[in-house]
């Protein structure tokens, strides 16, 4: 029988029921307050007033202190613990891993545990490989790279932390007790604020790059534009913040990725709703493959979907076995249900609908032609396999990676001006201005089949047959009435 959310699948139901039934209202924590307030920490506060009391006035002002939870109560270690140290007395380790603080927010660490942000290194080792280490070298590496994803903490003898990987915040951070992530990549310590995480320019420490410039897409957007005029209104602080119920002046990053709205529970698994995978030369919509453990990876749909029961490759490398998939349209249901508690379902339908559009053209146009035409260069032995030690390959990544990434953020966060001008407009400038010119110089002859076959031949190219078209728009060529126009 067809449910009334139209999935007639049982395993559907069960990622529904993931975001739809689950309180709202996170369990605050899951340790017994009895067992905070160690009895070393008032001596931790008394000497780091004089040696660095910024952090203790930070840790003043937070909900820890609030309630009485204490330096030790989290700096705490074991002796056999392979960061731990001796400090003052007390056994101690620097780093509190997601680990340590899922003692107490149970629910958050299992949520971020698997998600893509937790798996953020794994993600991140090609483009780190290339860009760090090879363009500019270890030590961008490991003060731009590893900042945002995270690398392997190393660990010296003396259970003091390596500072050659050391600090780090990094989202996905491997920490020396086997965890993934760093709780504080978004509540800084160390006051750990709710409110600050909630805000927009918490993401965009990481999320303000040209493969990922969803800073300056969101403050263009009719969503920024609404924060920033009510951003009093917000009520950040609120323990569930949902949308709707909490606020409602305007949605940030965390609202439609991870906030609760209506019957939407919220959530620390910050890709779940989101049925596109933007970051590539050509964009594919994802399965989420859910695994026995807790683990996730996403899986495009132009491969088959794995059953559940089956084993298959994780994001670490690792097999595991997989425990239900979500489609693309499940994902994207959950998201449109946020959409809804400010939206009408047609108007939230309708936006979904552009965004896909702009999205399949850039893939189509664009994207695909370049990708196959430089997947020929290189069968033919026309480029080196080494990447950017020719123009081509510079040409080639600026387009989807900076430009293309433009125009598909923009259309997924109403961006127009990141859709038309820093995006579709910067991608067809790339294309038809560079990648095509460097294209012919590459293959020489060679280049007319190559281009007749990937670009000519599409109707969305026609434009090009046609140089006889006048038009007044580059501002020096006459109009339709023979008149120039010198605006």
């Amino acid at each position: 029988m067809e449910s009334r959310l139209g999935f007639t699948c049982l395993w559907g139901w069960a990622f529904l029921l993931l975001f739809l039934s689950a309180p709202v209202v996170a369990e605050k924590v899951k340790l017994d307050p009895s067992n905070w307030g160690h009895s070393g920490g008032d001596e931790c506060v008394s000497c780091h007033k004089k040696a660095s009391a910024g952090v203790v006035t930070e840790w003043q002002q937070s909900a820890h202190a609030e309630a009485g939870v204490n330096c030790m109560d989290c700096h705490q270690a074991k002796s056999e613990e392979i960061d731990a140290f001796e400090h003052e007395g007390q056994i101690i380790a620097t780093i509190v891993s997601p680990t340590d603080c899922g003692r107490c927010h149970d629910r958050e660490f299992s949520e971020h545990k698997g998600s893509v942000h937790s798996e953020a290194v794994a993600l991140g080792n090609a483009d780190r490989s290339v860009l760090g280490d090879n363009l500019a070298g270890p030590a961008l590496t490991t003060s731009g790279c590893d900042q945002c994803h995270g690398s392997v903490v190393k660990v010296k003898g003396d259970g003091t932390l390596d500072p050659a990987t050391w600090p780090n915040s990094g989202i996905g951070r491997i920490n020396p007790d086997g965890s993934k992530g760093s709780c504080s990549a978004c509540h800084g310590r160390h006051r750990f604020s709710k409110a600050q995480a909630r805000q927009p320019i918490a993401c965009a420490r990481c999320h303000a790059s040209p493969k990922s410039p969803d800073q300056a897409v969101f403050d263009s957007s009719k969503h920024g534009m609404a924060y920033q005029a009510h951003i009093g209104d917000m009520n950040l602080d609120s323990d569930s913040w949902s949308a709707g119920k909490d606020y409602s002046a305007a949605p940030t990053c965390v609202t439609c990725h991870m906030g609760a709205a209506g019957k939407v529970a919220a959530t620390h698994d910050v890709g779940m709703r989101s049925a596109w995978g933007l970051y590539g030369p050509v964009s594919e919509r994802q399965h989420l493959v859910m695994f026995e453990d807790g683990d996730k990876r996403e899986w495009p749909v132009s491969a088959d979907a794995p059953k559940r029961g089956a084993e298959m490759q994780k994001l670490d490398g690792n097999p595991g076995t997989v425990k239900f998939v979500a489609t693309p349209d499940r994902r994207r249901q959950v998201m449109s249900a946020v959409c809804r508690e400010c939206h009408s379902k047609s108007f939230a339908n309708g936006f979904m609908d552009q965004f896909d559009q702009l999205v399949e053209l850039f893939n189509t146009k664009f994207g695909a032609p370049s990708q196959a035409i430089m997947q020929s260069l290189y069968q033919q032995g026309l480029l080196t396999p080494a990447p950017f030690d020719e123009p081509i390959e510079f040409i080639y990544w600026d387009l989807w990676h900076e430009h293309g990434a433009a125009a598909r953020h923009g259309a997924a966060m109403a961006s127009p001006d990141h859709s038309a001008f820093a995006g579709m407009y910067a991608v067809a400038r790339s294309f038809y201005g560079e990648f095509l010119p460097q294209v012919r110089a590459v293959a020489g002859v060679g280049a007319v089949d190559l281009i007749q076959q990937h670009v000519l031949s599409q109707p969305a190219h026609n434009w090009l047959g046609q140089p006889d078209q006048a038009s007044a728009v580059l501002g020096s060529l006459p109009d339709a009435t023979g008149e120039r126009r010198d605006e």
